[in-house]
């Protein structure tokens, strides 16, 4: 996109009246808001749905292959990000791609809220998949356009936005996982339904008044001549892929095992396919690749963190189904409630840390410091939790606060990362890129889950502490790698701060 065409956007977008920001925000907020309401309630259940038994109203999948079906599902909706990356660059445009991306994500609730059947379930990831590959990556798109690119509100919109996203994934496990879990699975991931519907509702009632441009821009369009051509080509490649799965199924060929290890080795090399196309373009500049050159180590940095920071889904859903003590207090703790602990925390410290970088001003760490900071907490978090087992042995049942106290630390990892790395991209990302340089940041957390479906098959309660304690080791060790690389890696970054 040309410098006019960014300025032009900036200055069609209402650039006050959200608390000092543009009024824009307000829109993506409650929208994203209810979006990850509907995304994290149907996953705070996901895991127990898959392996409970079908007396309990689960599917009665192994336990082990329900984990990493989790963890699949999981990449496979950040992956879907190049879809929706692309199609937005060169076809439609960010704003289209949310609306076309939430329809299809709410379908895909509609299909699991019904009972029954491993079809109707593999069809609610097929829409689930495409829908948040269209819309999750957009969205960060539409807010970074409303700001001019040296706006000093910049950053804190992004964690005024990621506030929203964690607000949604705090009360989604609270009602979805209530629901969910003491009445009916398929009640639960129809409110989830119902949470995406009201996302698209806030979307389109209020976009023309407060977006503006933003997100109306095709960055790399198509040409006409080539449209019809591309629409074909995709359709032929559907109909290729959908004939070749049927043929796999039938045969026996494409199982669960292999469709697993299929999309551990797509997750890496994707990005890595994306990265190079990206680096090779004719339409990036010198300076615009040497960014690129920076964006490297923050995302291996990134794919180290979300290992970690997923696997409270997956691993650490089942450590508190299995493993914790949920009768306490005076109280019976449902296990989907642990999810909202995560969102709970960064509600709670979102503020105090964007206060610290504020108050810093220039003083503040470069976007390395701050990565390699989010990979020690991680770290720390998995050496928090093997404690329990350390102390008391695997077989008692283990007080819900080291859970907590586990949350509470990745969460402080993650406000060192996350937010700063949706502003990192939205800077480093070559012009003709935009959407594209999202979903590549996306891809990061696709890779880490491809990693951990590979990885989860090896945690029993056996041997848990080598399991978080070499998870955990590792992350602290590349978090002062990074640190060290930090000076180095902040002088390709052309000035971006």
């Amino acid at each position: 996109m040309s410098d006019f065409n960014r300025q032009k956007i900036v200055d069609s977008v209402p650039q006050t009246g959200f608390f000092g920001h543009p009024r824009g925000l307000f829109t993506l907020f409650f929208t994203e808001f209810w979006e990850r309401f509907s995304y994290y309630g149907m996953k705070a259940i996901l895991v127990y749905y898959m392996y409970y038994s079908v007396s309990k109203g689960g599917l009665g999948i192994d336990q082990n292959t329900a984990l990493a079906i989790a963890s699949v599902y999981g990449s496979l909706v950040y992956m879907s990000g190049i879809i929706g990356g692309w199609i937005s660059d060169r076809i439609t445009g960010s704003s289209k791609a949310v609306f076309y991306g939430g329809i299809l994500i709410m379908f895909g609730h509609i299909a699991l809220a019904i009972p029954g059947s491993m079809t109707m379930f593999f069809v609610s990831m097929v829409l689930i998949v495409l829908g948040t590959g269209l819309l999750k990556p957009n969205i960060s798109t539409v807010l970074g356009e409303m700001y001019d690119i040296k706006d000093a509100r910049r950053d804190a919109a992004f964690s005024i936005f990621y506030m929203g996203v964690n607000l949604g994934a705090f009360v989604a496990p609270l009602i979805v996982g209530t629901v969910g879990m003491k009445y009916n699975f398929h009640l639960g991931f129809g409110i989830a339904a119902i949470g995406m519907f009201l996302a698209l509702i806030v979307y389109m009632a209020t976009k023309k008044k407060t977006l503006g441009l933003a997100g109306t821009f095709v960055a790399n369009p198509l040409p006409q001549a080539e449209k019809k051509k591309a629409f074909t080509q995709i359709g032929l490649v559907a109909v290729i892929i959908a004939v070749l799965i049927a043929v796999a199924v039938s045969t026996g060929t494409l199982t669960i095992e292999s469709f697993i290890n299929l999309v551990g080795i797509l997750g890496f090399v994707i990005p890595i396919l994306y990265f190079l196309f990206m680096y090779r373009s004719p339409k990036t500049t010198k300076e615009e690749r040497s960014r690129l050159i920076a964006y490297i180590p923050l995302f291996i940095a990134s794919v180290m963190f979300w290992s970690i920071e997923e696997q409270g889904s997956t691993i650490l859903a089942n450590y508190a189904d299995k493993r914790t003590q949920l009768d306490f207090a005076g109280m019976h703790i449902s296990p989907a409630w642990f999810q909202s602990l995560n969102p709970l925390f960064i509600i709670v410290l979102a503020p105090v840390i964007g206060a610290i970088w504020v108050k810093l001003g220039d003083r503040q760490p470069n976007y390395a410091q701050k990565f390699s900071f989010g990979l020690l907490f991680a770290g720390l978090s998995f050496l928090v939790i093997l404690l329990p087992a350390w102390m008391g042995g695997n077989n008692a049942l283990v007080n819900p606060l080291w859970l907590v106290l586990s949350y509470l630390v990745v969460v402080i990892g993650e406000l060192c990362l996350s937010p700063v790395g949706l502003s990192a991209t939205t800077k480093l990302a070559p012009s003709a890129f935009s959407a594209q340089m999202m979903s590549l940041w996306f891809l990061s957390n696709a890779a880490a889950q491809a990693l951990n479906a590979q990885v989860v098959k090896f945690y029993t309660p056996d041997n848990e502490m080598a399991y978080f304690g070499t998870i955990g080791g590792v992350s602290i060790i590349l978090g002062f790698i990074l640190y060290a690389l930090a000076p180095k890696i902040q002088t390709f970054m052309k000035g971006i701060k």
